[in-house]
């Protein structure tokens, strides 16, 4: 079976930092992308950042406070936060685009953290 497990979420005021860590299990034969997006109260859901073996991306909106970080040995993605503003409260949601060792490919998601920036 495999889960992506997210943690780190929380409770922070603006300007603080927090940093969320998310960890794929199962049978993985390979993980070719992994990314944040989240999701507001009354907001479509939107890709925050995502990396792939060969590049990162960002949203508009959280470059130069936001980085994505990739740990292959460990199947662990990370979301360091900085800066963080009241318009970053959502739930946040890990992604992932694996093959499994049966052969087949799909996308993932974890079950969601919620950050809230507030005073």
């Amino acid at each position: 079976q495999v889960r992506l497990v997210e943690s780190g979420g929380g409770l922070v005021q603006p300007g603080g930092s927090l940093r969320l860590s998310c960890a794929a299990s199962g049978r993985i034969s390979n993980i070719y992308s992994m990314a944040w997006y989240r999701e507001a109260p009354g907001k479509q859901r939107e890709l925050v950042a995502s990396i792939s073996s060969s590049s990162t991306n960002y949203a508009d909106s959280v470059k130069g406070r936001f980085t994505i970080s990739r740990d292959n040995a460990k199947n662990t993605v990370y979301l360091q936060m900085n800066s963080l503003k009241p318009d970053d409260t959502a739930v946040y949601y890990c992604n992932a685009d694996m093959r499994m060792t049966a052969g087949y490919r799909g996308n993932y998601w974890g079950q969601g953290t919620q950050v809230t920036v507030s005073s």
